[in-house]
């Protein structure tokens, strides 16, 4: 099999030549490397079935939405930003950034703390956000009028942009006959963002309607996202939803607020001739039936260390050959910190309990330190893969 036919086997759960190893981040490669496509051909020297992505993970990525990677969101000319910094003897500075609409404005607070990775810019959506921000942009009811004008139709500039990037993307995969997956989309996750996580599960508490409007709006701007991603021709497309397992939200939640709009973006995936995966690294058992009835194609992020509810055997039992498995293999406590042996010993539970058949290997979710070290642990990992596989 080729690298392709075997990640579309493993994805659809048909039989393969052996199980593939595909790492589903890998920044510490990538930090060695000059460009994405010396990245993905680093990759296959190192035996590896890697996915060629239309949008990078690189430190490039827009600035508004970094861990989103996709057609970069530009603000409609109705949108008028300002950001300026409050200087703060005592503590970090604070920085402001409003969202003047003709809806009304959207304000966000955020501590530049040490560790801030944009200076004196406060991004739209950004991890970085939650554990800083004193005020998030969507508190109340009323201004999500004003998110939907933030969140407006889809730049043409940007999409031009996209396709450019894709073209080659697609050129790259086409000559290494590699799989090629669109951009990133998201779901009410998006809300972490915009409201915070724990504000978010207050208000879906005690604003449910509230919190199905947010959906519904984050799910409109992410269809026309997706549907103009899909157009380029790609073999998948992932949503994150590191933040809407049941470590956050109970089944009966995930059902009401989340559910509806997974379905309708796996039937547009489908439509465009794409699989679907579901990047879930903890708390995702409890969610297990929701992404089958929803026609997900696979769950990325298995982690059997530091995820949730996400033992390998009661996962495989669970989606049985109607869901792939992608992962398998902790990144930072087996690979980054533990021993040979005990990287050795981890691939080869995984593959043992995933088994050979819709099964996708990787570490979960990032290798991410740089050190000589690391790549070693990695190449002891990559040399079980083989032995084992």
């Amino acid at each position: 099999m080729t690298s392709r036919e075997r990640m579309l086997a493993a994805l659809q759960c048909r039989e393969v030549d052996y199980v593939p190893c595909s790492f589903m981040i890998f920044s510490a490669l990538r930090a060695r490397c000059d460009s994405d496509e010396e990245f993905v051909r680093r990759q296959v020297e190192m035996g590896l079935d890697p996915v060629v992505p239309t949008a990078s993970w690189s430190s490039a990525r827009n600035v508004e939405h970094r861990d989103l990677p996709g057609i970069d969101l530009r603000y409609p000319d109705d949108v008028e930003i300002r950001q300026w910094r409050e200087e703060v003897a005592d503590g970090p500075d604070v920085l402001h950034k409003q969202y003047r609409t003709p809806s009304g404005t959207l304000e966000t607070e955020v501590l530049e703390t040490e560790d801030w990775p944009y200076p004196g810019h406060v991004p739209l959506m950004d991890d970085y956000l939650v554990p800083r921000a004193r005020r998030f942009p969507v508190q109340e009811r009323e201004d999500l009028q004003a998110l939907r004008h933030v969140l407006g139709p889809l730049h043409d500039e940007a999409v031009a942009d996209f396709r450019r990037r894709a073209e080659e993307a697609k050129a790259l995969a086409a000559e290494l006959d590699l799989l090629v997956s669109a951009g990133m989309g998201v779901g009410l996750e998006a809300g972490v963002w915009l409201c915070g996580q724990q504000e978010l599960l207050f208000l879906a508490h005690d604003e449910p309607e509230m919190v199905e409007e947010l959906g519904e709006i984050i799910h409109e701007w992410n269809a026309e996202r997706m549907r103009a991603m899909l157009e380029v021709g790609v073999d998948l497309f992932i949503r994150r939803a590191w933040y809407e397992g049941t470590d956050f939200w109970s089944p009966p939640m995930y059902e009401r607020f989340i559910l509806p709009s997974l379905k309708r973006e796996v039937e547009i995936a489908h439509e465009k001739g794409a699989l679907f995966g579901y990047i879930s690294t903890s708390g995702t058992l409890g969610i297990v039936p929701y992404l089958l009835e929803a026609g997900v194609d696979a769950i990325i992020g298995v982690d059997p260390v530091q995820g949730v509810a996400t033992d390998m055997a009661a996962m495989r039992f669970a989606v049985g050959d109607r869901m792939a498995l992608w992962g398998g293999v902790n990144a930072f406590v087996t690979v980054e910190l533990g021993t040979d042996g005990e990287i050795r010993a981890a691939v080869q539970e995984a593959l043992d309990a995933l088994g050979p058949q819709g099964t996708i290997l990787s570490p979960v979710d990032n290798i991410r330190d740089e050190t000589d070290e690391t790549m070693r642990r990695v190449e002891v990992m990559i040399d079980a893969w083989r032995q084992m596989r």
